[in-house]
């Protein structure tokens, strides 16, 4: 049996009359640029999860250097983030000239670790990105009660958590904004870039919106330096397609990750933490073992797909040496980079499917 780690196919193949159907109502009405298949997303999404205020971008990415400008982070500011996460988590803060100032992340969420924090913090220091790692959300109470006492700007990085909570509340709302990606492999795709940001406070909304058009409110009227993160309308369409079944998506992301933590007995390894005060998400089900290479050819011999998310932690990465982190700076992410492994989760998956995955990670 092939499993493979994921098969947009399937997805896509399921949608197709409703997408190319609202494809060619936006290529009809030339609705390229924002417009109303982008409002309507905007309005649904923050209907759907939760949220008072969301903007539609072009990226995930986006949100994060827009949030970044928003806090007024700049030269000689440090900003803190967890070394274990995509690299477009700290791009915002060098992209303004800040730089990011790394903390270890937890053993069994892979979350920053909020016992780690404070040490880091420095009179240069002015904010914190929080990654809600791989759907599941991390520590906010602490998070947040370090970042009110020195008065730091919280930016909640939720490109992997979409529809995930916290005590019963969306992730997103309670750092200063929130951030999300519609890359086509996240629990909720576009069909190309996309991404959006949420926030509470009215003031800081509006100016996201300036920025998200070039600093205007008015065509040709520029009160603020901006840039170019507009959605495009087809994806703002596609994702109208696609939000009313994320629900359902959703469930069945939890229950094949129910299946695997009840199934998976393999010795040394190490299952994903699933603590009370969030519900995960599970854009990935990440598992650690000494011998995950191995682990891996084995799982390619038995034809289960799948992938190392993430090989290098950011310290360790070229483009940030000179910010002279060495191996053995942050030992839990540098060992997670080593041991883990991502098994297949994604909503089509069969039930035969995922025991096959189950049985071949036993048989190791």
């Amino acid at each position: 049996m092939k499993v493979p780690f994921l098969d947009l196919s399937l997805q896509h193949r399921a949608l197709r009359e409703p997408a190319l159907a609202a494809l060619a109502a936006t290529y009809d009405a030339t609705r390229f640029c924002l417009g109303k298949d982008v409002e309507e997303f905007e309005k649904a999404f923050g209907a759907t999860l939760g949220y008072p205020r969301v903007l539609g971008m072009n990226s995930g990415t986006s949100p994060l250097h827009i949030g970044c400008m928003l806090a007024g982070f700049g030269p000689g500011d440090e900003v803190i983030a967890p070394p274990f996460t995509f690299i477009s988590t700290v791009w915002g803060v060098t992209y303004v000239g800040a730089k990011p100032r790394f903390v270890d992340v937890e053993e069994g969420t892979f979350n920053l670790d909020p016992a780690k924090i404070e040490a880091a913090i420095t009179p240069r220091t002015k904010g914190i990105i929080v990654v809600h790692l791989f759907g599941q959300p991390a520590r906010m109470d602490e998070i947040m009660a370090i970042a009110r006492q020195h008065r730091l700007f919280v930016i909640e990085d939720c490109a992997q958590a979409v529809g995930a909570n916290y005590r019963g509340r969306p992730v997103g709302l309670f750092g200063d904004l929130g951030t999300f990606s519609f890359y086509p492999t996240k629990n909720l795709g576009g069909c190309g870039e996309g991404g959006a940001l949420v926030a509470q406070n009215e003031e800081l909304f509006v100016r996201a919106r300036h920025i998200r058009v070039h600093g205007s409110d008015r065509r040709y009227y520029h009160d603020i330096v901006g840039g170019n993160f507009r959605m495009d309308g087809f994806q703002g369409a596609l994702l109208n397609v696609k939000l009313p079944h994320l629900a359902r998506w959703t469930a069945r992301r939890r229950e094949i990750a129910g299946r695997y933590l009840a199934g998976i007995k393999l010795a040394d390894v190490r299952l994903p933490d699933q603590p009370d005060y969030g519900q995960s998400v599970f854009h990935q089900f990440t598992i650690r073992h000494p011998r995950r290479d191995a682990l891996r050819e084995h799982l390619t011999r038995h034809e289960v797909g799948t992938d190392l998310i993430y090989p290098v932690p950011l310290h360790l990465q070229k483009c940030y040496a000179n910010l002279g982190f060495g191996p053995g700076s942050f030992p839990v992410a540098e060992a997670a980079a080593k041991t883990c492994v991502s098994l297949p989760i994604f909503p089509e998956l069969t039930d035969a499917q995922v025991d096959h995955v189950i049985a071949s990670v036993n048989a190791f």
